[in-house]
């Protein structure tokens, strides 16, 4: 009876002992594993795809006239994206048009003004001298009694008239250069101040027709046709596809050994595990998520209780490989980094500088340099 019974006690001992030495050596296996591989990686989920977006606004109060692009739609930087009615702006380019040539016919009046004025102020000061000379015969003449005293007065009279007019060219003279001395036509202020006029209806003129600043795609249209928007107005945006990133939000204990340039895998729901992306780290937020909400958490109360914080790592993407399979702003990843190389900077320690030009279609000065010159050379100006 005993010999039955001890045989499954037997049996259930060696089991135990199976399981033990697996548990143990998968216990002893993982450790290698850690030690060896694992831990020079850290990982999170909690990881997004970001990016800019670029916001259309009106910068003038107009009219929607039509649309040239729709949520979804991939577009090229300086494509044609809406239009606005250009009836009020055509008008008052046309009126800085004419302002510009009426100013230069009349600063030209006043250089030609000047040259009157000149020769008037030469030929008074002809009359001038004829009066002194002939003054000065008729008083030798009055010496030898020759002419009457009354001549000689209308002479001294005459000389004295001659120098008020020649004192009264003088001062128009200088009057007239007064607002022209110093400059040439194309160059005098007045001119000069509606040449400015000029160039600010061309632009608000050039702003009738918005035009994507970057390549992109469209998004949060809000416009419609026939709309009247004011200044100001969001209308769309435009998110450049090929300059997103990841904002990886790893815990803080997590970030000792993190450096700047270190490598980093990500894998992303929507793709699945069919595509990895590649890339390194750029750089660490200025602080964790909680510092920056809306309603910071107070901890200086009784009741406090640690809580492990998670500060986004911001991690720059192959650009040939979002080309190949491009990400949407928002999207979830997984991002693990490879803290192996620990030679450089501490991630936050680093100052990453990026730039992202736009063109929003403002670059008029040719165009009106033009139209600047072509004025000019109606209204008889050489420039």
């Amino acid at each position: 009876m005993s010999d039955t019974t001890d045989t499954p006690n037997r049996q259930r001992r060696f089991w135990f002992i199976i399981l033990g030495a697996l548990i143990l050596a998968g216990a002893v296996i993982y450790g290698v594993y850690w030690l060896v591989y694992a831990r020079y990686f850290e990982s999170t989920d909690d990881a997004y795809v970001g990016g800019n977006v670029v916001t259309i606004t009106s910068k003038e109060n107009a009219t929607v006239l039509a649309l040239h692009a729709d949520n979804t739609q991939t577009v090229k930087q300086g494509q044609l994206l809406i239009e606005m009615d250009p009836a009020i702006a055509t008008v008052n380019l046309q009126a800085a048009q004419a302002n510009l040539a009426r100013v230069v016919r009349n600063v030209r009046a006043q250089f030609s003004k000047s040259d009157s004025g000149a020769a008037e102020l030469n030929q008074a000061k002809v009359a001038l001298a004829q009066a002194e000379d002939d003054y000065s015969r008729r008083q030798k003449a009055y010496d030898t009694q020759s002419v009457s005293g009354e001549e000689l007065a209308h002479a001294r009279d005459a000389v004295a008239a001659a120098r008020a007019a020649v004192t009264a060219a003088q001062g128009g003279l200088q009057q007239t250069n007064a607002s022209i001395e110093g400059t040439d036509v194309a160059h005098n202020p007045e001119v000069l101040a509606a040449e400015a006029q000029l160039r600010s209806a061309a632009i608000v003129f050039g702003h009738m027709r918005i035009i994507a600043p970057l390549d992109g795609v469209i998004a949060q249209r809000t416009v419609q046709a026939g709309q009247q928007v004011a200044a100001g107005t969001p209308l769309m945006a435009v998110v450049p596809l090929s300059h997103v990133w990841i904002d990886a939000n790893f815990k803080e204990v997590q970030l000792a050994r993190m450096r700047v340039g270190q490598p980093v895998t990500v894998k992303t729901d929507i793709y699945g595990g069919s595509v990895t992306y590649h890339g390194h780290i750029e750089g660490v937020g200025a602080g964790s998520g909680s510092a920056f909400a809306l309603l910071p958490p107070q901890n200086a109360s009784g009741n406090w209780i640690k809580i492990v914080q998670r500060v986004p790592v911001r991690i720059a993407l192959d650009p040939g490989e979002l080309k190949d399979n491009p990400l949407r702003i928002g999207l979830s990843v997984t991002a693990t980094v490879d803290v192996h190389d620990q030679s450089g900077p501490r991630a936050a320690d680093a100052t990453p500088v990026g730039a992202m030009r736009t063109n929003t279609g403002d670059d008029v000065d040719a165009k009106v340099n033009a139209l600047v010159k072509k004025i000019l050379a109606a209204n008889s100006i050489r420039n």
